[in-house]
């Protein structure tokens, strides 16, 4: 967000971590003289907060500090209410029965303004700003300039200090960080409750404790009910201002070491769980720990008066500022691994345990957070969480790979998730439709417990399965392989009896990474991979970055159209370098092995002409380097544009095999955004023109003897995959858990029947062919 007209800028870009270094330790934040301004300033408020009498009282006394010790002819206070208002609570200067009377809405005045944008604002002339509202019982038509910062605790707002001159005065960067630090002390006097009464924001938030439905995104998939645990990590902070620097320096020193070498600890209890990006997830954590640009303005913070813990949210609230302003998805997602670290120093320094009420919990529960890093979820890692709830996160998220790990159903971006619940409600967590449901009916809990002990059943009656052959009552044999995307997915393999991967989509590691890989570090990724699947076949999809999956750390514009935009192998071909590394790196770590490469977003023979000499061009940089080659390099494309359609026998001629990607091509094909909810289920891939298409491409794939498999959302449907199968499909590459339900499927079907029926009906000029497929399926008992 830019600063606003007229305003001084107040936020430095962000540091370290993922930046140049922070300070070096012991260096002075301040000039001498407004460091030791600063110091005078905190010690006369520490002598305020820890006088007798009511909040109320120490904030009269805070205004009146402060606009003495700033040269200000006014110092306000306002404090949020429910509702998001913000009521003036205490002021010197302004007119004493404005108190409690004057109140703007989040967004209205230039108060206001400052709450909904939480960032300082600093203007010499208030009145002439656009956004500038005037109150008559407050008199402050007067004063001309004003500076104002956001109250923060927590990366929320709880109000709005503001100062204010009646001559036109440029507030400088020091006095705007000497009244974030005033906010600071001030968010903990607000935040203990006795200003504002904690029930009437909750009261406003959630209403009566009715049942509640919320929406979220699935950040991983499952089905889970049980009490709330809200994780609520921070810690009340009672003393802002240091007595002794050098104690709290040495203070800080002795938290440091133990939160590293309980990381440490976390690290080492990991391996348990195997390889997997989790691990290397929790590595990276330990590195950003022991960070010295961050650590550096801790230490800052306490020398210029603050108490340990003071500083460290000081610093924290500063990071959150600074990038929640960054629109870079990566980046913003490692807030919540700083967050978490914040929290764990914090309670190093007050000698608690990490996560504070952490050791009574239930025998088993769904964890509630505003966010969360992966060192966190796995202080719980030893009770039973059932599943997870985040108002923040998303599917690359550390605490949501790490979950992954832990078989835990995840819930991402839920508004209002923490305020909303209380401690002890009972919360369902359906992670398959990205759904939250707090305080359900009775009869609701009674059928969602019925559908886990059922989802518990298919469970084990799928895993007696896992060794038996997927094939259909009158023989025909169906090859069924997994989707993923993480190594942690490829422990699957085996777990369900796949006969290998059929899609690795590669980009996914890059999502959660702050630079591309070089490629030592993808061909030792890559030979991972193949260790995990030993002697099966895994097929490695090259990047399909751009459109919602965009690299952090590679440029790239907004686009009108991202699906159909600049995206996959566009990108591959106009970037040939990052192509190549990537071909490069999988050579090397298939030696000995068969290589199975596909390219996405085909969609002209020329492309892949083009694509293909650049792995000639590697395949033979390989050998003149040295390397052992792979035992056989297969080559295929990802069938996803229509227009390929009409190539088809000039491509089969040049491929090894061919992939089909329904979620693009359909889309492509209906000229249907499948983002668009009111289009999400206008189309149906059951349809006429979807099964004619696919019917021709399996004859003319079987007429030049091209091997092909089915890799979109189609092939986990068991209906769906009944219909491939009568239509020809022999190889299905489906996630791990559609695998059991679709081999279920298979194994009840009489595919000769089936594709019977289906050319019966294929050429219906109905919608869809579903219900008649469904009908079908009871009819002749297919497993559904």
């Amino acid at each position: 967000m830019n600063d606003l007209p007229g305003s001084t800028p107040a936020v430095a870009p962000a540091t370290s971590p993922g930046g140049p270094p922070g300070p070096r330790l012991g260096a002075s934040p301040l000039p001498s003289g407004a460091a030791t301004g600063t110091r005078r300033l905190l010690r006369r408020l520490r002598d305020v907060m820890a006088a007798s009498g009511t909040a109320q009282d120490r904030l009269d006394r805070i205004v009146l500090l402060v606009a003495a010790e700033m040269v200000a002819e006014v110092c306000s206070i306002y404090v949020m209410r429910a509702g998001e208002v913000l009521e003036l609570f205490a002021t010197e200067g302004l007119r004493p029965e404005a108190v409690h009377r004057t109140r703007l809405r989040v967004g209205e005045g230039l108060v206001g303004v400052i709450a909904a944008t939480a960032r300082p604002l600093a203007l010499a002339d208030a009145q002439a700003h656009p956004d500038f509202a005037y109150r008559p019982e407050t008199g402050e038509e007067i004063y001309h300039s004003l500076m104002g910062v956001p109250i923060l605790r927590g990366g929320r707002v709880l109000g709005v200090l503001v100062v204010q001159n009646r001559t036109p005065r440029r507030y400088t960067e020091d006095e705007i960080e000497i009244a974030q630090t005033i906010a600071m002390i001030v968010a903990e006097l607000v935040a203990s409750g006795e200003l504002v009464n904690p029930l009437e924001m909750a009261q406003s938030s959630s209403g009566a404790l009715l049942p509640v439905r919320l929406a979220g995104v699935r950040l991983n998939e499952g089905l889970a009910i049980g009490p709330a645990v809200l994780h609520m990590p921070k810690l009340v902070i009672r003393q802002v201002v240091a007595e002794d620097i050098e104690a709290e320096l040495a203070r800080l020193d002795r938290a440091v070491a133990a939160m590293q070498s309980a990381i440490d600890d976390l690290v080492a209890a990991s391996r348990g769980l195997g390889a997997g990006e989790h691990r290397d997830i929790i590595e990276a954590y330990r590195m950003f720990a022991e960070d010295r640009g961050w650590l550096g303005r801790i230490t800052d913070a306490v020398r210029s008066g603050l108490t340990a813990e003071a500083a460290v949210q000081k610093i924290r609230e500063e990071t959150r500022t600074r990038m929640m302003q960054i629109a870079d998805p990566y980046l913003r997602e490692r807030l919540f691994d700083l967050e978490d670290l914040a929290n764990r120093l914090q309670h190093f320094l007050a000698g608690g345990p990490v996560g504070g009420e952490i050791g009574v919990l239930p025998p088993e529960f769904i964890l509630v957070a505003h966010s969360m890093g992966p060192a966190e979820l796995l202080d719980y890692a030893h009770r039973r969480v059932r599943g997870l709830v985040l108002e923040e996160g998303s599917p690359t998220a550390h605490v949501a790979i790490v979950a992954r790990a832990f078989d835990i159903p995840v819930v991402g971006r839920v508004e209002d998730a923490t305020s909303r619940t209380e401690s002890g409600d009972i919360i369902v967590v359906d992670g398959d439709h990205g759904q939250v449901l707090i305080r359900p009916s009775e009869d609701l809990q009674q059928s969602v417990e019925e559908a886990i002990a059922s989802r518990t059943r298919r469970r084990a009656y799928y895993e007696t399965l896992r060794d038996q052959p997927a094939v259909t009552r009158d023989g025909v044999p169906v090859r069924l392989l997994l989707n993923a995307g993480l190594l942690i997915d490829l422990v699957q393999v085996a777990a369900t009896g796949a006969e290998g991967v059929g899609l690795f989509r590669t980009e996914i590691p890059l999502l959660t990474r702050d630079a591309f890989p070089d490629v030592a570090d993808q061909t030792g990724f890559y030979r991972r991979a193949f260790e995990q699947v030993g002697d099966r076949q895994i097929v490695f999809r090259t990047l399909d970055i751009g459109g919602d999956k965009v690299l952090p750390y590679l440029g790239h514009d907004a686009e009108d159209n991202p699906a159909m935009g600049w995206r996959a192998i566009r990108i591959g071909l106009d970037r040939p370098a990052m192509l190549r590394q990537q071909l490069r790196a999988l050579l090397r770590a298939a030696s000995g092995r068969d290589l199975w490469v596909k390219f996405p977003m085909i969609a002209e023979v020329a492309e892949f002409e083009h694509a293909r000499r650049l792995l000639d061009m590697e395949r033979q940089r390989a050998s003149a380097e040295g390397y052992a080659p792979p035992r056989s390099v297969k080559v295929g494309v990802m069938l996803e544009v229509p227009s390929l359609l009409w190539q088809l026998p000039e491509l089969l001629r040049r491929i090894d095999f061919l992939s089909i990607g329904t979620n693009d091509l359909a889309q492509f094909l209906f000229a249907c955004d499948r983002g668009n909810p009111r289009l999400a289920d206008r189309y149906d891939l059951l349809s006429a023109p979807i099964v004619a298409l696919l019917r021709d491409v399996v004859a003319k794939c079987a007429a030049a003897k091209v091997p092909l498999s089915m890799c979109g959302e189609m092939a986990g449907s068991p209906l769906d995959a009944m219909a491939l199968i009568a239509l020809g499909f022999r190889t299905l590459s489906l996630t791990a858990a559609s695998l059991g339900p679709v081999k279920t499927m298979i194994r009840s079907l009489d595919a000769a029947g089936a594709a019977r029926y289906l050319a019966e009906i294929g050429e219906r000029p109905d919608h869809s062919l579903r219900h008649r497929l469904e009908a079908y399926a009871r009819d002749h008992r297919v497993a559904l």
